[in-house]
């Protein structure tokens, strides 16, 4: 009998995917990582991928920066 294993979710996104998550193009990613604003990547030949745990803790960075998101003004 064999047992199946639940999805996992992958470490590495591609830019792609980084893209669906904030709900930008993937070129917005590009040139947020270009000017230094976007999550950090690194390049695998010719792709970028993002570690998971480091999107999330730059969109949660993004949040506490924002007084609006912290209730502030």
């Amino acid at each position: 009998m064999q047992t199946t294993m639940p999805p996992v979710m992958p470490d590495l996104m591609t830019t792609r995917e980084v893209a669906a998550l904030i709900r930008k193009t993937p070129n917005a990613v590009r040139l947020m990582r270009h000017r230094g604003t976007g999550p950090p990547g690194f390049r695998v030949g010719r792709d970028t991928l993002y570690r998971r745990i480091v999107v999330v803790a730059w969109l949660e960075a993004l949040e506490q920066a924002d007084p609006l998101a912290r209730g502030q003004e």
